[in-house]
Protein backbone atom coordinates (compact mmCIF):
# COMPACT_ATOMS: atom_id res chain seq x y z
CA UNK A 1 0.00 0.00 0.00
CA UNK A 2 0.89 3.65 -0.73
CA UNK A 3 2.44 5.95 2.67
CA UNK A 4 0.54 8.93 3.04
CA UNK A 5 0.00 11.75 5.45
CA UNK A 6 -2.22 13.07 7.69
CA UNK A 7 -3.39 16.65 6.78
CA UNK A 8 -5.14 17.98 9.54
CA UNK A 9 -6.62 21.31 11.38
CA UNK A 10 -3.76 23.10 13.18
CA UNK A 11 -6.71 24.72 15.27
CA UNK A 12 -7.91 21.25 16.81
CA UNK A 13 -6.19 18.88 14.82
CA UNK A 14 -9.18 17.24 13.17
CA UNK A 15 -8.37 15.23 10.45
CA UNK A 16 -9.31 16.91 6.90
CA UNK A 17 -7.76 14.13 4.36
CA UNK A 18 -4.79 11.83 3.99
CA UNK A 19 -2.52 12.84 1.42
CA UNK A 20 -0.44 10.12 -0.49
CA UNK A 21 2.99 10.31 -0.87
CA UNK A 22 5.15 10.59 -3.99
CA UNK A 23 7.13 7.63 -4.60
CA UNK A 24 10.38 8.38 -7.41
CA UNK A 25 7.86 6.55 -10.29
CA UNK A 26 5.65 9.04 -9.57
CA UNK A 27 8.35 11.70 -9.45
CA UNK A 28 9.62 10.45 -12.89
CA UNK A 29 6.32 10.10 -14.60
CA UNK A 30 5.73 13.60 -13.47
CA UNK A 31 9.00 15.00 -15.43
CA UNK A 32 8.15 12.71 -18.64
CA UNK A 33 4.40 14.34 -18.47
CA UNK A 34 6.22 17.81 -18.05
CA UNK A 35 8.86 17.51 -20.75
CA UNK A 36 5.53 16.48 -23.15
CA UNK A 37 3.31 19.46 -21.81
CA UNK A 38 6.35 21.81 -22.52
CA UNK A 39 6.45 21.24 -26.14
CA UNK A 40 2.67 22.02 -25.99
CA UNK A 41 2.89 25.12 -23.73
CA UNK A 42 6.04 26.82 -25.67
CA UNK A 43 4.08 26.60 -28.85
CA UNK A 44 1.20 27.79 -27.49
CA UNK A 45 -0.31 31.47 -28.40
CA UNK A 46 -0.12 33.86 -26.19
CA UNK A 47 -3.81 34.71 -26.43
CA UNK A 48 -4.72 30.88 -25.65
CA UNK A 49 -1.80 31.56 -22.54
CA UNK A 50 -3.99 35.21 -21.39
CA UNK A 51 -7.16 33.37 -21.61
CA UNK A 52 -5.52 29.79 -19.40
CA UNK A 53 -4.56 32.88 -16.60
CA UNK A 54 -7.99 34.92 -17.02
CA UNK A 55 -9.85 32.09 -16.65
CA UNK A 56 -8.09 30.92 -13.91
CA UNK A 57 -8.50 33.91 -11.76
CA UNK A 58 -12.18 33.71 -12.82
CA UNK A 59 -12.54 30.23 -11.16
CA UNK A 60 -10.67 31.24 -8.16
CA UNK A 61 -13.32 34.52 -8.07
CA UNK A 62 -16.20 32.21 -7.96
CA UNK A 63 -14.54 29.66 -5.27
CA UNK A 64 -13.27 32.91 -3.19
CA UNK A 65 -15.22 30.93 -0.15
CA UNK A 66 -14.00 27.54 -0.75
CA UNK A 67 -10.33 28.48 -1.16
CA UNK A 68 -10.28 30.29 2.08
CA UNK A 69 -11.59 27.72 3.97
CA UNK A 70 -9.16 25.49 2.85
CA UNK A 71 -6.80 27.77 3.90
CA UNK A 72 -8.88 28.52 7.29
CA UNK A 73 -8.76 24.60 8.24
CA UNK A 74 -5.43 23.10 6.49
CA UNK A 75 -3.21 26.19 7.13
CA UNK A 76 -4.48 27.26 10.35
CA UNK A 77 -4.67 31.06 8.58
CA UNK A 78 -7.09 33.46 9.73
CA UNK A 79 -10.36 33.16 7.74
CA UNK A 80 -10.06 37.05 7.38
CA UNK A 81 -6.51 36.60 6.26
CA UNK A 82 -7.41 33.75 4.03
CA UNK A 83 -9.69 35.05 2.08
CA UNK A 84 -7.23 38.18 1.28
CA UNK A 85 -4.91 35.19 0.18
CA UNK A 86 -7.36 34.53 -2.41
CA UNK A 87 -8.07 37.97 -3.26
CA UNK A 88 -4.27 38.62 -3.78
CA UNK A 89 -4.00 35.05 -6.15
CA UNK A 90 -6.52 36.30 -8.56
CA UNK A 91 -5.06 39.09 -8.63
CA UNK A 92 -1.54 37.41 -9.53
CA UNK A 93 -3.25 35.87 -11.93
CA UNK A 94 -5.09 39.00 -14.12
CA UNK A 95 -1.37 40.67 -13.53
CA UNK A 96 0.43 38.15 -15.44
CA UNK A 97 -2.04 37.97 -18.09
CA UNK A 98 -1.54 41.51 -18.64
CA UNK A 99 2.26 41.23 -18.32
CA UNK A 100 2.06 38.53 -21.13
CA UNK A 101 0.35 41.48 -23.64
CA UNK A 102 3.94 43.39 -22.99
CA UNK A 103 6.62 40.75 -22.50
CA UNK A 104 8.36 39.42 -25.39
CA UNK A 105 10.84 40.90 -27.54
CA UNK A 106 12.62 44.13 -28.54
CA UNK A 107 14.30 45.67 -31.54
CA UNK A 108 17.97 46.27 -30.49
CA UNK A 109 19.90 48.75 -33.33
CA UNK A 110 22.39 46.64 -34.96
CA UNK A 111 24.15 49.75 -36.58
CA UNK A 112 26.13 50.43 -32.99
CA UNK A 113 28.47 48.48 -34.60
CA UNK A 114 28.98 49.94 -38.07
CA UNK A 115 29.32 46.01 -38.76
CA UNK A 116 25.40 45.96 -38.12
CA UNK A 117 24.63 48.35 -40.51
CA UNK A 118 23.30 45.66 -43.14
CA UNK A 119 21.21 43.73 -40.40
CA UNK A 120 18.01 44.21 -38.48
CA UNK A 121 18.56 42.37 -35.31
CA UNK A 122 15.51 41.44 -33.02
CA UNK A 123 14.85 39.57 -29.77
CA UNK A 124 12.21 37.46 -28.32
CA UNK A 125 12.12 35.80 -25.18
CA UNK A 126 12.00 32.22 -24.71
CA UNK A 127 10.82 29.79 -22.05
CA UNK A 128 13.96 28.18 -20.48
CA UNK A 129 12.08 24.30 -20.28
CA UNK A 130 10.41 22.75 -17.10
CA UNK A 131 10.27 24.31 -14.24
CA UNK A 132 10.81 22.71 -10.66
CA UNK A 133 8.74 24.52 -8.01
CA UNK A 134 8.51 24.05 -4.31
CA UNK A 135 6.18 26.56 -2.07
CA UNK A 136 5.50 27.43 1.42
CA UNK A 137 2.64 26.39 4.09
CA UNK A 138 2.20 29.94 5.03
CA UNK A 139 0.74 31.11 1.57
CA UNK A 140 -0.42 27.34 0.20
CA UNK A 141 -1.81 29.36 -2.75
CA UNK A 142 -0.68 32.65 -3.22
CA UNK A 143 3.12 31.65 -3.52
CA UNK A 144 2.20 29.04 -5.58
CA UNK A 145 0.60 31.18 -7.95
CA UNK A 146 3.31 33.06 -8.25
CA UNK A 147 5.49 30.00 -9.25
CA UNK A 148 3.00 29.10 -11.62
CA UNK A 149 0.99 32.01 -13.45
CA UNK A 150 4.32 33.37 -14.82
CA UNK A 151 5.42 29.90 -15.91
CA UNK A 152 2.05 29.79 -18.05
CA UNK A 153 2.60 33.41 -19.23
CA UNK A 154 6.17 32.33 -20.56
CA UNK A 155 4.76 28.99 -22.24
CA UNK A 156 6.22 26.43 -19.63
CA UNK A 157 5.30 23.41 -17.79
CA UNK A 158 5.79 23.50 -13.73
CA UNK A 159 6.48 20.35 -11.36
CA UNK A 160 5.33 21.64 -8.09
CA UNK A 161 5.79 19.87 -4.50
CA UNK A 162 3.46 20.98 -1.98
CA UNK A 163 4.02 22.13 1.55
CA UNK A 164 3.90 19.07 3.60
CA UNK A 165 1.88 20.88 6.71
CA UNK A 166 -0.92 22.67 3.88
CA UNK A 167 -0.97 20.61 1.01
CA UNK A 168 -4.56 21.08 -0.12
CA UNK A 169 -5.13 24.64 -1.58
CA UNK A 170 -2.36 23.71 -4.13
CA UNK A 171 -4.26 20.96 -5.34
CA UNK A 172 -7.79 22.08 -5.56
CA UNK A 173 -5.85 24.85 -7.50
CA UNK A 174 -4.93 22.00 -9.93
CA UNK A 175 -8.05 20.97 -10.27
CA UNK A 176 -9.21 24.40 -11.11
CA UNK A 177 -6.09 25.85 -13.40
CA UNK A 178 -7.35 22.11 -15.80
CA UNK A 179 -11.03 23.23 -15.79
CA UNK A 180 -9.60 26.45 -16.80
CA UNK A 181 -8.13 25.07 -20.13
CA UNK A 182 -4.44 24.25 -18.98
CA UNK A 183 -2.55 21.49 -21.32
CA UNK A 184 -2.40 18.32 -19.98
CA UNK A 185 0.81 17.80 -17.87
CA UNK A 186 1.43 21.73 -18.08
CA UNK A 187 1.38 21.69 -14.11
CA UNK A 188 1.96 18.43 -12.09
CA UNK A 189 1.14 18.87 -8.33
CA UNK A 190 2.65 16.45 -6.23
CA UNK A 191 3.40 15.95 -1.86
CA UNK A 192 7.01 14.10 -2.29
CA UNK A 193 9.42 12.98 0.68
CA UNK A 194 12.85 14.84 0.80
CA UNK A 195 14.75 12.47 -0.18
CA UNK A 196 12.85 12.30 -3.28
CA UNK A 197 11.98 15.92 -2.99
CA UNK A 198 16.11 16.49 -4.08
CA UNK A 199 15.44 15.16 -7.57
CA UNK A 200 13.71 18.52 -8.10
CA UNK A 201 17.18 20.59 -7.74
CA UNK A 202 18.98 17.75 -9.61
CA UNK A 203 18.01 16.26 -12.51
CA UNK A 204 18.46 17.71 -15.64
CA UNK A 205 15.27 17.83 -16.96
CA UNK A 206 14.55 20.82 -15.01
CA UNK A 207 15.37 24.28 -16.41
CA UNK A 208 14.73 26.06 -13.47
CA UNK A 209 14.22 25.54 -9.42
CA UNK A 210 12.02 27.93 -7.71
CA UNK A 211 12.39 27.92 -4.19
CA UNK A 212 10.22 29.15 -1.14
CA UNK A 213 10.82 28.32 2.06
CA UNK A 214 13.59 28.03 4.46
CA UNK A 215 17.02 29.00 4.37
CA UNK A 216 19.05 25.86 5.30
CA UNK A 217 17.13 24.32 2.95
CA UNK A 218 17.29 26.50 -0.31
CA UNK A 219 20.94 26.97 -0.16
CA UNK A 220 21.26 23.10 0.20
CA UNK A 221 18.99 23.03 -2.97
CA UNK A 222 20.88 25.07 -4.74
CA UNK A 223 23.93 23.32 -3.77
CA UNK A 224 22.84 20.39 -5.75
CA UNK A 225 21.31 21.96 -8.24
CA UNK A 226 24.18 22.40 -10.33
CA UNK A 227 23.81 24.92 -14.20
CA UNK A 228 20.40 24.85 -13.63
CA UNK A 229 18.81 28.54 -13.06
CA UNK A 230 17.50 28.81 -9.29
CA UNK A 231 15.23 31.34 -7.57
CA UNK A 232 15.36 31.46 -3.77
CA UNK A 233 12.79 33.46 -1.43
CA UNK A 234 13.70 32.49 2.12
CA UNK A 235 14.11 33.83 5.10
CA UNK A 236 14.01 37.10 7.26
CA UNK A 237 13.98 39.16 10.62
CA UNK A 238 12.72 42.07 9.09
CA UNK A 239 13.31 45.25 10.90
CA UNK A 240 10.83 48.65 11.23
CA UNK A 241 12.44 52.29 12.61
CA UNK A 242 10.18 54.68 13.63
CA UNK A 243 11.55 58.02 13.94
CA UNK A 244 10.36 60.69 16.56
CA UNK A 245 9.22 62.53 13.46
CA UNK A 246 6.85 59.80 12.43
CA UNK A 247 3.06 60.79 11.81
CA UNK A 248 0.11 59.19 13.45
CA UNK A 249 1.41 57.28 15.98
CA UNK A 250 -1.78 55.57 16.89
CA UNK A 251 -1.57 54.31 13.44
CA UNK A 252 1.57 53.24 13.16
CA UNK A 253 1.50 50.99 16.65
CA UNK A 254 -1.64 49.39 15.18
CA UNK A 255 0.23 48.77 11.80
CA UNK A 256 3.37 47.58 14.09
CA UNK A 257 1.32 44.84 16.12
CA UNK A 258 -0.39 43.44 13.09
CA UNK A 259 2.73 43.10 10.97
CA UNK A 260 4.54 41.45 14.07
CA UNK A 261 1.51 38.92 15.22
CA UNK A 262 -0.98 38.49 12.08
CA UNK A 263 -1.01 34.68 11.39
CA UNK A 264 0.94 34.26 14.04
CA UNK A 265 3.91 35.78 12.56
CA UNK A 266 4.51 32.90 9.94
CA UNK A 267 5.11 35.59 7.50
CA UNK A 268 8.17 36.34 6.21
CA UNK A 269 8.76 39.83 6.10
CA UNK A 270 6.83 39.76 9.43
CA UNK A 271 8.16 42.74 11.83
CA UNK A 272 10.22 41.00 14.36
CA UNK A 273 12.41 43.92 15.62
CA UNK A 274 11.14 47.30 16.17
CA UNK A 275 13.78 50.03 16.71
CA UNK A 276 12.29 53.75 17.79
CA UNK A 277 14.25 56.87 18.26
CA UNK A 278 15.17 57.28 22.36
CA UNK A 279 13.13 60.36 23.08
CA UNK A 280 9.98 58.43 21.45
CA UNK A 281 10.69 54.69 23.01
CA UNK A 282 9.00 54.43 26.02
CA UNK A 283 5.91 56.48 25.04
CA UNK A 284 5.49 54.30 21.58
CA UNK A 285 6.12 50.64 22.97
CA UNK A 286 3.26 51.22 25.45
CA UNK A 287 1.23 52.05 22.37
CA UNK A 288 2.50 48.70 20.65
CA UNK A 289 1.90 46.89 23.52
CA UNK A 290 -1.83 48.15 23.71
CA UNK A 291 -2.29 47.65 20.19
CA UNK A 292 -1.18 44.11 20.68
CA UNK A 293 -3.33 43.51 23.25
CA UNK A 294 -6.38 44.77 21.36
CA UNK A 295 -5.65 41.48 18.33
CA UNK A 296 -8.39 38.58 18.59
CA UNK A 297 -6.17 35.19 19.41
CA UNK A 298 -8.24 32.13 18.65
CA UNK A 299 -10.20 29.89 16.12
CA UNK A 300 -9.15 30.84 12.71
CA UNK A 301 -12.52 30.29 11.50
CA UNK A 302 -13.70 33.06 13.58
CA UNK A 303 -13.63 36.79 11.03
CA UNK A 304 -12.62 38.61 14.11
CA UNK A 305 -9.50 36.31 14.41
CA UNK A 306 -6.20 37.49 13.85
CA UNK A 307 -3.74 35.37 15.16
CA UNK A 308 -4.18 31.82 14.73
CA UNK A 309 -2.56 28.71 15.47
CA UNK A 310 1.16 27.87 14.76
CA UNK A 311 1.51 25.33 11.94
CA UNK A 312 2.43 22.43 14.16
CA UNK A 313 3.25 21.39 17.74
CA UNK A 314 7.30 21.57 17.01
CA UNK A 315 7.01 25.10 16.11
CA UNK A 316 4.60 25.94 19.11
CA UNK A 317 7.93 24.02 21.26
CA UNK A 318 10.24 26.06 19.28
CA UNK A 319 8.77 29.64 19.63
CA UNK A 320 8.66 29.19 23.16
CA UNK A 321 12.16 27.62 24.04
CA UNK A 322 13.50 30.43 22.60
CA UNK A 323 10.98 33.37 24.08
CA UNK A 324 12.31 30.74 27.43
CA UNK A 325 16.22 31.33 26.14
CA UNK A 326 15.98 35.04 25.27
CA UNK A 327 14.70 35.77 28.81
CA UNK A 328 17.56 33.41 30.89
CA UNK A 329 19.64 35.71 28.55
CA UNK A 330 18.19 38.89 30.04
CA UNK A 331 15.63 39.78 27.87
CA UNK A 332 12.39 41.24 29.75
CA UNK A 333 8.69 40.59 29.06
CA UNK A 334 6.39 43.64 28.53
CA UNK A 335 3.99 41.11 27.29
CA UNK A 336 4.08 37.38 27.61
CA UNK A 337 1.84 35.19 25.68
CA UNK A 338 0.55 31.96 27.12
CA UNK A 339 0.61 28.69 24.97
CA UNK A 340 -2.70 26.19 24.48
CA UNK A 341 -1.99 23.48 22.66
CA UNK A 342 -0.81 25.72 19.25
CA UNK A 343 -2.19 28.59 20.16
CA UNK A 344 0.69 30.85 21.10
CA UNK A 345 -0.65 34.14 22.13
CA UNK A 346 1.69 37.33 21.29
CA UNK A 347 4.88 37.99 23.37
CA UNK A 348 7.16 41.41 23.50
CA UNK A 349 10.59 41.71 24.50
CA UNK A 350 12.69 44.40 25.19
CA UNK A 351 16.66 44.19 26.49
CA UNK A 352 17.20 41.41 23.81
CA UNK A 353 20.82 39.82 23.72
CA UNK A 354 21.83 40.16 20.09
CA UNK A 355 22.96 36.85 19.93
CA UNK A 356 19.26 35.88 20.81
CA UNK A 357 17.37 33.33 18.96
CA UNK A 358 14.43 35.74 18.99
CA UNK A 359 16.74 38.39 17.75
CA UNK A 360 19.46 37.11 14.83
CA UNK A 361 17.06 33.85 13.52
CA UNK A 362 14.36 33.98 11.81
CA UNK A 363 11.60 33.30 14.54
CA UNK A 364 8.51 32.60 12.52
CA UNK A 365 5.73 33.03 15.17
CA UNK A 366 4.25 35.54 17.36
CA UNK A 367 6.91 37.39 18.95
CA UNK A 368 8.96 40.81 18.63
CA UNK A 369 11.81 42.35 19.97
CA UNK A 370 11.80 46.18 20.57
CA UNK A 371 15.31 48.43 21.12
CA UNK A 372 15.91 52.37 21.54
CA UNK A 373 18.23 54.06 18.71
CA UNK A 374 19.88 57.78 19.38
CA UNK A 375 20.92 58.35 15.73
CA UNK A 376 19.68 57.51 12.42
CA UNK A 377 22.68 55.86 11.53
CA UNK A 378 22.75 53.58 14.48
CA UNK A 379 19.12 52.94 13.36
CA UNK A 380 20.12 51.93 9.64
CA UNK A 381 23.77 49.50 11.19
CA UNK A 382 21.20 48.13 13.63
CA UNK A 383 18.72 46.86 10.79
CA UNK A 384 21.95 45.58 8.87
CA UNK A 385 23.08 43.66 11.42
CA UNK A 386 22.30 40.93 10.79
CA UNK A 387 22.66 37.99 8.29
CA UNK A 388 19.34 38.20 6.81
CA UNK A 389 18.27 41.06 4.66
CA UNK A 390 14.64 40.47 3.00
CA UNK A 391 12.88 44.06 3.53
CA UNK A 392 12.33 47.01 6.28
CA UNK A 393 9.43 49.28 7.31
CA UNK A 394 10.50 52.94 7.98
CA UNK A 395 8.72 55.55 9.41
CA UNK A 396 9.72 59.08 9.05
CA UNK A 397 8.54 61.89 7.17
CA UNK A 398 11.92 62.97 6.27
CA UNK A 399 12.87 62.36 2.79
CA UNK A 400 16.76 62.41 3.11
CA UNK A 401 16.24 60.03 6.04
CA UNK A 402 14.39 58.16 3.19
CA UNK A 403 16.64 58.04 0.43
CA UNK A 404 19.85 57.27 2.94
CA UNK A 405 17.91 54.28 4.33
CA UNK A 406 17.22 53.64 0.53
CA UNK A 407 20.79 53.53 -0.44
CA UNK A 408 22.18 52.02 2.75
CA UNK A 409 20.02 49.26 4.01
CA UNK A 410 20.87 45.70 3.12
CA UNK A 411 17.87 44.63 1.77
CA UNK A 412 15.61 43.36 -1.29
CA UNK A 413 12.86 46.15 -0.14
CA UNK A 414 12.44 49.27 1.81
CA UNK A 415 9.08 50.52 2.39
CA UNK A 416 8.34 53.92 4.11
CA UNK A 417 5.53 54.92 6.69
CA UNK A 418 4.30 50.92 6.57
CA UNK A 419 5.50 47.69 7.93
CA UNK A 420 7.97 44.99 5.75
CA UNK A 421 4.94 42.84 5.56
CA UNK A 422 4.01 44.58 2.74
CA UNK A 423 4.29 43.03 -0.66
CA UNK A 424 2.51 44.02 -3.89
CA UNK A 425 2.84 41.11 -6.33
CA UNK A 426 3.13 42.91 -9.28
CA UNK A 427 7.10 44.63 -8.24
CA UNK A 428 9.91 43.09 -7.48
CA UNK A 429 10.35 41.07 -4.46
CA UNK A 430 13.12 38.63 -2.69
CA UNK A 431 16.43 39.46 -0.51
CA UNK A 432 19.98 39.67 -0.40
CA UNK A 433 22.61 37.84 2.28
CA UNK A 434 20.78 34.40 3.56
CA UNK A 435 17.72 35.93 2.38
CA UNK A 436 17.90 35.32 -1.07
CA UNK A 437 19.05 34.76 -4.72
CA UNK A 438 17.10 36.25 -7.43
CA UNK A 439 14.03 37.62 -7.78
CA UNK A 440 10.32 37.40 -7.48
CA UNK A 441 7.13 39.60 -8.77
CA UNK A 442 5.61 38.61 -11.97
CA UNK A 443 7.92 40.81 -14.41
CA UNK A 444 10.92 39.16 -12.89
CA UNK A 445 9.48 35.69 -12.36
CA UNK A 446 9.04 35.81 -15.86
CA UNK A 447 12.31 37.07 -16.97
CA UNK A 448 13.92 34.13 -14.79
CA UNK A 449 12.12 31.98 -16.45
CA UNK A 450 13.41 32.71 -20.02
CA UNK A 451 15.75 34.02 -21.85
CA UNK A 452 16.18 36.49 -24.81
CA UNK A 453 17.35 34.85 -28.25
CA UNK A 454 18.54 37.03 -30.79
CA UNK A 455 17.54 36.95 -34.78
CA UNK A 456 19.83 38.78 -37.10
CA UNK A 457 19.05 39.52 -40.21
CA UNK A 458 20.95 40.49 -43.32
CA UNK A 459 18.53 42.37 -45.09
CA UNK A 460 21.37 45.20 -47.04
CA UNK A 461 24.50 44.47 -49.45
CA UNK A 462 27.71 42.71 -48.33
CA UNK A 463 30.64 45.72 -48.23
Amino acid sequence: SRASQRSTRPWDGRLLAQVELGRPGDLDRAIAGAQRAFEVMRRLPAHHRRTILLAAADGLRRDRAGFGKIMADDAGKPITLALGEVDRAIATFTIAAEELRHFGGDLPPADVDPRGEPFVALTRRCPVGPIAAIAPFNFPLNLVVHKVAPAIAVGSSVVLKVPPQAPLAAFRLASLLAEAGLPEGALQVLHLPIPVAERLATDPAFAMLSFTGSPAVGWHLKALAGRKRVVLELGGNAAAVVHSDAADLPEVAARIAWGAFAYAGQVCIKVQRLLVHAPLYRRFVRMVVAATRTLKVGDPSDPATVVGPLIDDGSADRVQAWIREAVREGARPLLRGRRRQRLVAPTILEHVHHDSKVSCREVFGPVLTVAPYDTWDEALRLVNDSEFGLQAGIFTTDAARVFEAWQQLEVGGVVVNDIPTVRLDHLPYGGVKSSGFGREGLQEAMREMSEPRLLLWRTGARR
